[in-house]
C-alpha cells in the first residue's frame, strides 16, 4: 500500500489511514456528467471512493465545455459519462468507474445499491424522480443547482424533494462556469465528509448567490421532515 499511502498523503493526515482506506468500501452514484458532474467526477475520482458510477444519456457539445471541465473540444460528440469516466480513471488508480450512457428511467430499475447518489443534472423532474428512487432504496440523495450567478445544494436524508420543490420544466438560461465549480465544490464536500464519516448538516438547505453589487451570500435554511 506504500503507493496508496503517497497518493493520499494529504487525505490521511487529515483523517488517518483507516478512514482512508475505509472509503474504498463505499459506492456511490452521480447522476449527470455535465458541468456539476465534471467537477464532481474529478473531486471524488481522485478522492479514494471505491465505486463510482456515472450515469448520462448525452454526448458532449462544444457550447457546454466552458463549464464542463472534464471535456476538451476534441470530445464532441463523445458520450460524457465515457470520457468523464476515461479522465478518472487516468486521474486514480484506486477507483472504479462505471460509465452507463443512459437515461436515469433506465438506470432507475437497476438493482444496485449506493452509499450516496449524487444529482448533477439541470432538470426538476429528474430529481423528484432521484429523490423516489433514494427513498424507496433509504439511500440519501445529495441535490444541486445552478443558474447565473447562484446555486443550491442540500443533503436530502428524511425530508422530500417534492415538499419543498415545485417540479416544472423549467431548464437554467446563462450559468457562468465558475459557480458550476464553486456549488459541485460544496457537493462534493458534504459527499466526502459523510462517506468518511465526519458530521454534515442533512435535510438543509444551502443557497449561495451573488448579489446585484457582487457581495457573496450564503442562506440556510432547515427543511421539514417527511
Amino acid at each position: 500500500m506504500e503507493n496508496f499511502n503517497e497518493y493520499f498523503n494529504r487525505q490521511i493526515q487529515l483523517w488517518g489511514e483507516d478512514t482512508q482506506k475505509s472509503l474504498m468500501n463505499k459506492k456511490i452514484a452521480i447522476i449527470g456528467c455535465g458541468g456539476l458532474g465534471s467537477s464532481l467526477g474529478i473531486a471524488l475520482g481522485s478522492s479514494g471512493i471505491g465505486q463510482i458510477d456515472l450515469v448520462d444519456f448525452d454526448e458532449v457539445s462544444v457550447h457546454n465545455i466552458h463549464r464542463q471541465i472534464a471535456f476538451k473540444t476534441d470530445d464532441e460528440g463523445k458520450s460524457k459519462s465515457d470520457a468523464l469516466a476515461k479522465l478518472i480513471r487516468k486521474r486514480s488508480p484506486y477507483v472504479e468507474v462505471n460509465s452507463f450512457d443512459y437515461d436515469f428511467d433506465t438506470f432507475s430499475i437497476t438493482n444496485e445499491d449506493y452509499d450516496l447518489v449524487i444529482d448533477a443534472t439541470d432538470n426538476l423532474p429528474v430529481r423528484s424522480k432521484i429523490d423516489k428512487f433514494s427513498k424507496d432504496k433509504n439511500i440519501p440523495w445529495l441535490y444541486g443547482s445552478v443558474e447565473a450567478f447562484q446555486g443550491q445544494v442540500c443533503f436530502f436524508d428524511k425530508s422530500s424533494f417534492n415538499s419543498v420543490f415545485k417540479v416544472s420544466d423549467h431548464k437554467p438560461a446563462g450559468i457562468a462556469a465558475p459557480i458550476v465549480m464553486h456549488i459541485a465544490s460544496l457537493q462534493a464536500n458534504i459527499a466526502l465528509r459523510y462517506l468518511a464519516g465526519l458530521a454534515i448538516k442533512k435535510d438543509f438547505l444551502y443557497y449561495c448567490f451573488f448579489d446585484e453589487e457582487g457581495e457573496y451570500t450564503v442562506q440556510k435554511f432547515g427543511l421539514p421532515k417527511e
